[in-house]
């Protein structure tokens, strides 16, 4: 607040106070705002320590597991999604056809019981987040269900797994069984494990499916041993936090 020459002594020390005061407050906000901005993913710009691919016309997006909708997943990571170009069409073959990558620090357990697990946590966190934005009728709403089991290993994968989820499709708000094939691969040298997802409802002799393998099959993991290593500690709070374990 401007003061004029004529005001008294006591209220110019008085506004000089409140100036250093507020600039002061100000100063530490602004430092707060900058640490948390710095703190921030940008999954766009991301440059991702691994080679996956991105097929012409299909979408990307990679965010922080727990931090986007999946707080009840025990491990933090990033996740890396490759949507079909018909993925939210709900006239496509490629309806809800999509992959998505977990790149999770360490060597977490990865069994039936963890992959079944997780994805239901994370299909849950999915509906839940979507539900109030379709204004879906509580009805409507159904328990998300997963089953998985243990298949022959593919492609050099540590663990291969084969399941299915069936929940309320939130975009057109009708039941719906999403196949899954799992791929789980490890770098010890990067302390990294890799978790890719197929996912789709159409059957598994469907021509979608050649699509999805092939992104799996040209993943690169050693890729990352030419680009600057992921600290995660970036963008969580502790490094406990940052762990594969349970």
């Amino acid at each position: 607040m401007r003061r004029s020459l004529c005001q008294s002594t006591y209220g110019y020390i008085y506004g000089f106070k409140m100036k250093s005061i507020i600039i002061f407050l100000t100063c530490i906000t602004s430092m707060g705002t900058f640490a948390q901005s710095a703190n921030e993913f940008d999954g766009a710009h991301w440059n991702a320590p691994y080679t996956l691919a991105i097929p012409f016309g299909w979408g990307v997006e990679r965010v922080l597991i727990q931090k986007e909708f999946a707080p009840q997943v025990p491990f933090c990571g990033i996740e890396d999604i490759r949507y079909t170009p018909g993925w939210g069409n709900s006239q496509s073959e490629q309806y809800w056809s999509y992959s998505m990558l977990w790149y999770l620090n360490g060597s977490p357990a990865v069994s039936e019981e963890m992959i079944e697990k997780n994805l239901n946590a994370y299909y849950t966190g999915l509906l839940e987040k979507n539900n109030g934005k379709q204004n879906i009728p509580a009805r409507k709403i159904l328990p998300v269900k997963s089953w998985v089991t243990e298949i022959a290993g593919e492609n050099g994968d540590l663990r291969t797994f084969y399941g299915s989820v069936a929940m309320l499709d939130y975009m057109d708000q009708k039941p719906i069984s999403l196949n899954c094939i799992v791929h789980v691969k490890t770098s010890s040298e990067q302390n990294k494990t890799f978790v890719f997802f197929e996912v789709s409802p159409q059957q598994l002799n469907d021509k979608i499916w050649k699509s999805l393998d092939q992104l799996w099959l040209n993943f690169d993991s050693t890729a990352s041993e030419h680009k600057p290593k992921l600290s995660m500690k970036a963008y969580f709070l502790s490094e406990s936090a940052v762990g594969g374990g349970q």
